[in-house]
């Protein structure tokens, strides 16, 4: 599956778990062995919320929901998985989940589900969305979605979700796969503050900070705002090197300069290596950066407001996409500048070798 969404990428940080027993969540328990019917099977209605151990579900075991849902699961939630493809399943097998031969089988066996899934067509067809099958899977659930969608859609999804019966918490989380796996991502979360509450013990396995940010869509916004920081920032990085390496600077004391000056975060750091040494496996895919930066010019313009930085970016990222190289790093933007500069001068760029030991 591919990556869920554009995400900020943390330096490691060590993390030991604890045991979670989140408030408002009934037990299902059963039998490993035993599969009801997930259509007729009825889960306790929602004012039965009980303070005790209870089963968790979770939809999308891609490069974010899997380590996501094993942090949950090592921490001793009891965990009922789906996933498309089964094999992202195994290792939540492996520590003791439940799973699920289908997502009508996940909402059957547990009241919060978790859903981290790539786009809006995969959530509506998961949830069998405008089918009677939605109302069934809902009802008396509390469906918390962690994927990247806009805001608007969340807005009408969480309406229908009420409609029938069940409650919307909006959790998109700041960090990429290594955070993720680290326990130390950074949850924005939306919705009935109560609600959010009672599961909000379920976060602190996953996420080394939460914020309640407000209604519905609130928590995206956010999102968007934190990404157009880190997009620009890390374009801005790119150009940078690349005027660097084009004036016949030394990239590696570039580097040096940038990681022992006031602008160094753990994000340049990382993303300027990954440049110097033109290694681009993937953190945050150039596809999710600029679907993100779409998203972010989207929202800006419907509201009127100047965003001249992202659609900058927005070009880049989508010239980067045009070189063939859509699974690479952000930080394989530098891309599409070397090719810019190439086409004005209407020759080739020199090699990074060439360029990094042009001047000592």
């Amino acid at each position: 599956m591919p990556v869920d969404e554009l995400q900020l990428h943390l330096l490691p940080t060590s993390r030991t778990h604890a045991k979670v027993t989140p408030v408002g969540i009934p037990d299902v328990r059963e039998e490993r062995g035993a599969r009801e019917n997930p259509v007729t099977s009825k889960s306790p209605p929602a004012s039965s919320f009980a303070d005790h151990d209870s089963n968790v579900g979770f939809i999308g075991l891609g490069v974010m929901g899997q380590p996501m849902a094993l942090n949950l699961a090592r921490g001793g939630t009891r965990l009922v998985v789906w996933n498309r493809t089964p094999d992202r399943c195994a290792p939540l097998e492996a520590h003791g989940a439940f799973v699920a031969a289908t997502p009508a089988e996940v909402f059957a066996r547990a009241r919060v589900v978790f859903v981290m899934l790539v786009d809006e067509g995969a959530i509506d067809a998961v949830l069998g969305r405008g089918t009677s099958s939605f109302g069934a899977f809902v009802e008396g659930r509390v469906l918390v979605v962690a994927s990247s969608i806009t805001p608007g859609y969340a807005r009408a999804l969480a309406a229908d979700v009420e409609a029938h019966g069940g409650s919307y918490v909006e959790a998109p989380v700041s960090g990429s796969r290594v955070p993720a796996e680290q326990g130390a991502l950074v949850g924005m979360l939306a919705g009935d503050e109560v609600i959010v509450e009672q599961i909000r013990p379920l976060f602190g396995l996953m996420c080394r900070k939460t914020v309640y940010c407000g209604n519905i869509g609130d928590a995206l916004l956010m999102k968007l705002a934190v990404n157009q920081f880190l997009i620009t920032m890390v374009t801005g990085l790119a150009e940078a090197a690349h005027f660097a390496r084009r004036q016949g600077l030394d990239l590696q004391r570039f580097q040096a300069v940038v990681d022992a000056g006031p602008m160094a975060s753990s994000v340049s750091r990382i993303k300027i290596a990954k440049i110097v040494e033109r290694d681009f496996a993937v953190q945050a895919a150039i596809s999710d950066v600029f679907k993100s930066a779409s998203m972010i010019g989207d929202e800006a313009r419907a509201s009127g407001i100047a965003a001249p930085l992202i659609e900058v970016c927005r070009a880049l990222f989508g010239e980067t996409m045009a070189l063939g190289a859509t699974r690479d790093d952000m930080a394989a933007v530098v891309r599409a500048l070397e090719a810019r500069t190439s086409a004005s001068e209407g020759g080739a760029e020199p090699s990074p070798s060439e360029a990094s030991g042009a001047r000592s």
